[in-house]
């Protein structure tokens, strides 16, 4: 590339902690020492429900995902509720676990809290709603709920006389449901429930409506930092804490009593205590530690229960997948010709998945067409076979593979074969669509891009399948985990409760030797003869930004024929001199200036549009008007209202690793500003130098820590409980 020198070390890496808050806010940093981010979001916090183009008619897909998450969580409620017997649990437990469990199970049996564990009675608690009850999945939702102007009304008083922002008023009156205002002024920590909204600005608002009552010691701010630093904790990847994580972060968050506020939370429902054993493996020496009147090593966990339920179902799940018959279709003899017929590492997965009704399957990009190669055998067997990726980049992708291992004589020789986005086939706009049980209609689903299962996302996959349906997940191990909390993949590799098949198929090309290395802790310097790898070095963000605008614009398309639409740029975060923000706003005036009339944005921009959180659509803006702003996304136009445009819709041409994941682009360029070498990871290095496919530039301003974070910086630890949730309810693997 003109003027670009190539690299004499080792290529550039990125951050893992891209999110833009400091990391002093989450329970991740404060509690279990994780800060990997939720940077997946495109600025917005909220759902982003409103998607549409006002036709009531027709749902947006944001609209029927979130109803669909609604009903499921309502039907695992619901399972659980079924369930007979308490968990056990604490027999021999003392101290303070012990305490924590007692708690429970006095809330369990309806009696008042013992007076050992809580000092005053608990304040009055916040009346639920009833959940609205759908009978399906794919059933079109209303819309969301819209409180009553008179109860925004009333809550934006009680905001303004604590000093609150009265902007918060309609996202308050729905949470809170009948009575907001009464509630608030009664709790005024309740204000943590608003995302965003840190405990000392709580702080500041109670003590403006209460006075001399507010206090550090109040139960009532016990209880909600409690559940606060649950939910930052969520955002960082966990599914729960343990008791001495939470403590001390309730400790650090100015709470006296980090104990009595935590049983208080549990009294109230807030949270749950959960025990999981921690030799869970070694059952003879447990047997023995039994006989021996020893007491069984635990840990005591909390966490909301929200992710709690959708861990254990997730566990009931795929234990039913597990342990249930395969549905047969084909002989043992049709499916080893098919396998044969396929060779390699595909001949072993589809072995692998002729026997058993969950396979676990990992391996780079070019693994791709070993999934393909399944697809395919499968579906000449006679069995319906679906596949669902994480984005819809990797839906083409995927589907461009499959096209030649299809079968000669095309779909009437066998069931159809789909792809579609994992959302999509949640919510019913895509996929093969669901049985009188609410059941998928499939023998077997191949899930691609396994890695950014988050623990609810992956419970409703499970729980969808059919009795006998036959479930692969498939995707590369060293890419960054899920932005939502949990690490399905990674758990489910660790617990080895089912085949796992590893491709031996690699990467092509130098990129493809790059990332090899990368992935097992190496940073190799490797030939790039066609300039495959380019290495641009900086001295500070101002320069980083200057290199970058001028290889998306110019020396990219002139040397490599790469258009500047079809190179994407990466960098950490969102924030800083060489952040998506400062590098978007520099692309922008370069190739596609204006005006910005609708919320900066202008007809020719690239966008990213976050309709949930977690979830990054790569598009376009088309135009703007009353309805709002037109988007071109592929798979379907979208119109983003006005008022949510600030929170749904960033400029495109640079995004975060986590924002990008799931996707390919022919060239990248992956920008490494000078203050992103403390959060440096290889999960991060890997994921966002993986995102090229013919070449890849990377604009280097961290010098040697990025080696240093290649070969010693590995993912940041994850508290989950799935792995303990498997082990009693599923047998070991052949």
């Amino acid at each position: 590339m003109d003027g670009v020198p190539e690299t004499e070390g080792t290529p550039g890496s990125g951050a893992a902690g891209d999110a833009e808050s400091s990391a002093e806010g989450t329970a991740g940093s404060e509690a279990a020492g994780a800060t990997e981010s939720s940077e997946g979001t495109a600025g917005s916090e909220a759902a982003g429900t409103a998607e549409g183009s006002g036709d009531a008619a027709k749902p947006t897909e944001a609209e029927a995902e979130l109803a669909a998450q609604r009903v499921e969580r309502e039907r695992i409620e619901r399972r659980k509720a079924e369930k007979q017997a308490p968990i056990e649990a604490g027999t021999k437990l003392s101290g303070t676990a012990a305490d924590l469990l007692a708690a429970v199970r006095v809330v369990e049996s309806g009696a008042k809290p013992v007076a050992s564990a809580f000092s005053e009675p608990p304040a009055p608690r916040r009346p639920a709603p009833e959940p609205e009850r759908r009978p399906e999945p794919v059933a079109a939702p209303a819309g969301p709920a819209v409180p009553a102007a008179q109860a925004v009304a009333g809550v934006r008083a009680v905001l303004t006389e604590g000093g609150a922002p009265e902007a918060l008023a309609p996202q308050l009156a729905a949470l809170l449901g009948d009575g907001a205002d009464l509630q608030l002024r009664e709790d005024p920590w309740q204000l943590l429930r608003v995302s965003g909204v840190r405990p000392e600005q709580a702080d500041g608002f109670a003590r403006a409506l209460l006075g001399a009552e507010c206090g550090p010691d109040d139960e009532r701010r016990g209880r909600a930092v409690t559940v606060w630093l649950l939910e930052q904790a969520a955002l960082a990847g966990h599914t729960a804490l343990e008791v001495a994580a939470l403590t001390t972060a309730l400790a650090q968050r100015a709470v006296p009593d980090p104990d009595t506020a935590v049983q208080s939370a549990l009294a109230e429902g807030e949270v749950l205590v959960f025990q999981d054993a921690l030799d869970a493996a070694a059952p003879a020496a447990e047997a023995e530690a039994e006989e021996e009147g020893a007491e069984r090593p635990v840990r005591v966990l909390i966490g909301l229960e929200r992710y709690a339920l959708a861990e254990e179902s997730l566990a009931d799940a795929l234990g039913r997948v597990m342990n249930s018959v395969p549905k047969e279709d084909g002989s043992a003899a049709d499916w080893e010709r098919a396998a044969a017929s396929a060779g390699g590492s595909a001949a072993e997965l589809i072995r692998a998945v002729a026997g058993h009704g969950l396979v676990l399957h990992t391996g780079g990009d070019a693994s791709g067409a070993e999934a393909a190669a399944l697809l395919s055998a499968a579906r000449g067997l006679g069995l319906r076979t679906w596949a669902a990726a994480h984005s819809r980049i990797g839906c083409d992708r995927f589907t461009a593979r499959l096209a030649p291992s299809d079968l000669p004589g095309g779909p009437q020789q066998g069931p159809g074969t789909g792809v579609s986005t994992v959302a999509g086939l949640l919510s019913g706009a895509e996929g093969p669509g669901r049985d009188a049980d609410g059941a998928l209609v499939l023998d077997l689903l191949v899930v691609l891009d396994a890695p950014q299962l988050d623990v609810e996302t992956a419970a409703m996959l499970a729980e969808s399948l059919p009795d006998g349906a036959r479930l692969v997940l498939s995707g590369d191990p060293g890419v960054l985990w899920s932005a939502g909390p949990g690490r399905v993949f990674a758990d489910l590799l660790a617990a080895r409760v089912c085949p796992g098949i590893a491709s031996r198929t690699p990467d092509p090309g130098p990129i493809g030797e790059l990332i090899s290395g990368i992935g097992v802790g190496e940073l190799n310097q490797v030939e790039a003869p066609g300039k495959e790898v380019v290495i641009v070095p900086v001295r500070d963000a101002g320069e980083a930004v200057h290199r970058t605008v001028q290889l998306v614009a110019d020396s990219v398309p002139r040397a490599l024929g790469v258009p500047a639409e079809q190179t994407q740029v990466i960098t950490p975060g969102h924030g800083g001199a060489a952040g998506t923000r400062a590098l978007n706003a520099a692309l922008k005036e370069r190739l596609n200036p204006g005006p910005g009339r609708f919320g900066g944005f202008d007809p020719g921009d690239r966008i990213a549009y976050s309709p949930a959180p977690g979830r990054t659509l790569p598009g376009r803006v088309v135009k703007a008007d009353a309805d709002g702003l037109h988007l071109e996304i592929p798979g379907a136009p979208v119109v983003v209202p006005k008022e949510r445009v600030e929170q749904c819709v960033r400029h495109g041409w640079a995004l975060t690793a986590h924002q990008a994941v799931g996707s390919r682009w022919p060239a990248a360029v992956v920008v490494l500003p000078g203050d992103a070498a403390q959060s440096l990871t290889r999960p991060w290095v890997y994921t966002a130098f993986g995102l090229a496919e013919r070449h890849l530039s990377v604009v280097h301003g961290v010098e040697q820590a990025l080696p240093r974070a290649v070969a010693e910086v590995t993912a940041k630890p994850r508290t989950t409980r799935l792995p303990a949730l498997l082990r009693p309810q599923v047998p070991a693997a052949d």
